[in-house]
């Protein structure tokens, strides 16, 4: 009897398995195909997307009236945006695809730069058309390429799957057509990159340049006391010092900390021993104090920098942590692209974070041009719907990163406040920010 009731479980078992086996197969190849799918999606919309790309630049380049002009260039900068997300999504990341991605990015940056600038007063140049020739011929290359891959995918049915699997493998030992396919679009981009390296034809990329820094080189030792009083309760014996290594946009000292409870760290020029970034981790109390009171906190914390003519220009408030950013304003105007920001705890009044990196950049007196326009002229630009709260001179950084002289008008609609920046030269219209509120908390 034993034994009968013995084999009937084990039949049971063994079904039961078998039938969990199956259905564990079965939610395998699902997830599998729905990857595979996904891939082949994005590695179709890729290849149209850079035909698209390859058409559109021609387009571009035929165009002889400029009110067609930025509209076109505009419409490169998205698809630019949709092939690059379309690389995001395919299986490359252990296969070096940047040199690509690179090209992409640079053509939507100067597709965008371009586009939203003003092209009645400033055409594009000899030097601009010649950068959207070599963007069209080398779109032209990697089209045939991409091409060539996606013949062979459909004639052969070849998975995605299967290169994933080969690229986590490693495994060189067959060749893969569409990882070497790849590899080939790769080393075009290449010989581009190599050409306009030579022709001086580049991307712009705002590097970060530091060259009015003060003072002398510091020493490890000399680090570890200016960070530990920076950071107030830490010992010097408890942090961890390292150096920057080559291509750091400015020498820099990191020292970190972490007794448990409290962790962080700080970075410091090696020239001066200057703040630029400060982050401490904690866990947070209950509110105790006010934002008024936390402002003091940082007030006197931002004094410790001996920055000249930093004044308090935005209060904000994340639950328990105040956020306060200070701007360098000389003769009544502000300038918002040398700014310190200081995160406090309002628990305790404790100084969480600091950055100033955008301060020392590049701090430096700077000869402004006079208002053309007068502040009259610059209201009548600002929305009638907006109420006027405040306004005085500052000066922001565009989207083609110039700095420009504006009006600043602070406005608010019912429960709204808003930042609107107007040109000081020729009226536009030249930003407009939201002021975040205290965020509400949910449980």
């Amino acid at each position: 009897m034993v034994r009968w009731i013995t084999i009937v479980v084990l039949s049971i078992v063994a079904v039961g398995t078998t039938v969990w086996g199956y259905k564990e197969n079965q939610d395998k190849n699902a997830v599998l195909i729905q990857a595979e799918n996904s891939y082949q999606r994005a590695f179709h919309e890729l290849t149209y997307n850079v035909d698209l790309l390859h058409d559109k630049i021609g387009s571009t380049l035929a165009m002889n009236t400029r009110q067609q002009l930025s509209p076109q260039l505009a419409e490169i900068w998205r698809i630019t945006s949709e092939a690059n997300s379309d690389v995001g999504q395919l299986p490359l990341t252990l296969l070096p695809f940047n040199k690509t991605e690179e090209f992409l990015y640079e053509i939507g940056d100067f597709a965008y730069r371009t586009a939203i600038r003003d092209l009645e007063k400033k055409p594009l140049s000899e030097k601009e058309i010649k950068k959207l020739e070599e963007l069209h011929k080398h779109s032209g290359e990697i089209e045939t390429e991409l091409r060539k891959v996606q013949n062979v995918v459909l004639k052969d049915n070849l998975r995605w799957m299967d290169v994933q699997l080969a690229l986590s493998t490693n495994n060189e030992a067959g060749d893969n057509t569409i990882v070497n396919g790849f590899k080939t679009v790769e080393k075009t981009v290449d010989g581009y990159t190599q050409t306009t390296a030579q022709t001086g034809i580049t991307a712009a990329s705002p590097e970060k340049s530091y060259k009015n820094l003060q003072g002398d080189p510091i020493s490890e030792a000399k680090a570890k006391q200016i960070a530990s009083q920076w950071l107030e309760k830490v010992d010097v014996n408890k942090l961890t010092l390292t150096k920057s290594g080559k291509g750091a946009d400015v020498p820099t000292y990191t020292a970190s900390f972490d007794n448990g409870k409290r962790n962080g760290y700080m970075d410091l020029t090696v020239k001066g021993g200057h703040p630029l970034t400060i982050m401490i981790s904690r866990k947070m109390g209950e509110v105790e104090i006010s934002l008024h009171e936390a402002s003091k906190k940082a007030e006197k914390y931002v004094e410790g920098l001996e920055a000249e003519g930093l004044e308090l220009a935005e209060t904000n408030q994340y639950n328990n942590i105040g956020i306060f950013r200070y701007v360098y304003t000389k003769d009544d105007i502000r300038y918002y692209p040398e700014s310190v920001v200081v995160k406090v705890g309002l628990d305790n009044g404790e100084v969480l974070g600091l950055s100033a990196r955008d301060y020392y950049d590049d701090h430096q007196d700077r000869e402004i041009e006079k208002p053309e326009i007068t502040e009259e002229e610059a209201r009548s630009k600002v929305n009638p719907g907006l109420e006027i709260q405040e306004n005085r001179l500052a000066v922001i950084e565009n989207d083609l990163k110039e700095l420009v002289l504006c009006y600043e008008f602070l406005t608010t609609k019912e429960n709204t406040t808003y930042r609107i920046f107007i040109n000081a030269q020729n009226g536009q219209e030249e930003k407009v920010e939201t002021l975040k509120k205290a965020e509400v908390k949910f449980n």
